[in-house]
């Protein structure tokens, strides 16, 4: 943490703790800038998501990919897209589950603004969310306007904090993405005691309605948390353990700026200092 930081940190647990404390504190601390070298260390990663024009084709190809499944599955009562889902579907209406966060909206900017000012997640992420203007996915709002033309139900299982609902419900509907209000379509982390693995989610969405397609940028927006917390190299197995539902029932976004990948190389432990999580990262490469 540095040195700022660190200050208002310690100001804020003796408040809560009810303590009276002295602290002498180095003026040239509180002036020293903002070092933002760990959060660079995502640089590439951010401007391939926000420049590369070869990201923007990915997304649009995957979408395509899946639009040109929906017949197929809409009409084939035996499929359905969800490992929840075991009998009893067959005369269920078709629905789709995406993901929110690099699935539908395209965050980068929020990523982009942590190298800027030097802090990490969470620092900002709610200010982030709450501005309600994060721009869509290439390729989602064509691919779900058609899925809804054709009477497909769309539910958004995410892991956005229950406090932005409001916020994230106005950035899908200022896009002009479905977003039905007969029941709760938006599902948010923390609503209804959720916690981050989806599988309950899914799970009641299943009781209800016959999954025909999962959209998302994590394995675990697919598969229970708990089956994807691997070292990286068994990871890796679970693509070619699910390879018959990949472009077809499971379709996944590229995500190069964060997620289960990152935590993976930590043994999903999340380092407490920089120099950690820059020693993992190192000792992590393959030459």
């Amino acid at each position: 943490m540095k040195a700022r930081q660190s200050i208002y940190l310690f100001f804020l647990l003796a408040f809560i703790n009810g303590c009276a404390v002295s602290v002498n504190v180095n003026n040239e601390d509180i002036d020293k800038p903002i070092s933002n070298e760990f959060q660079k260390q995502s640089l590439l990663g951010i401007l391939y998501a926000q420049t590369s024009t070869e990201f923007i084709a990915n997304n649009m190809q995957t979408f395509a990919a899946a639009s040109a499944h929906l017949d197929e599955s809409i009409f084939d009562s035996s499929w359905t897209a969800a490992l929840e889902q075991i009998n009893n579907f067959n005369d269920k209406p078709p629905a789709i589950i995406l993901d929110v966060d690099e699935t539908v909206l395209d965050n980068s900017a929020f990523q982009a603004r942590t190298i800027i000012n030097g802090l990490s997640y969470p620092n900002g992420w709610i200010d982030w969310g709450n501005e309600a203007r994060a721009p869509a996915v290439a390729g989602v709002a064509d691919f779900l306007k058609e899925a809804e033309s054709k009477g497909v139900k769309i539910f958004y299982v995410t892991n956005r904090v229950a406090e932005l609902e409001d916020a994230t419900r106005k950035n899908l509907e200022d896009l002009g993405l479905p977003l039905d209000k007969d029941r709760d379509v938006l599902m948010m982390k923390g609503e209804s005691g959720w916690a981050s693995d989806k599988t309950s989610r899914r799970a009641l969405i299943a009781e209800d309605y016959r999954i025909i397609m999962i959209v998302g940028d994590q394995l675990s927006d697919f598969l229970p948390r708990q089956e994807t917390a691997l070292a990286p190299e068994e990871r890796k197995m679970l693509a070619y353990k699910y390879r018959n539902m990949w472009g077809s029932k499971w379709f996944m976004i590229t995500n190069s700026m964060y997620g289960g990948w990152e935590a993976s190389i930590y043994d999903f432990n999340y380092p407490d200092n920089e120099n950690t999580a820059t020693k993992l990262r190192m000792e992590n490469l393959q030459p």
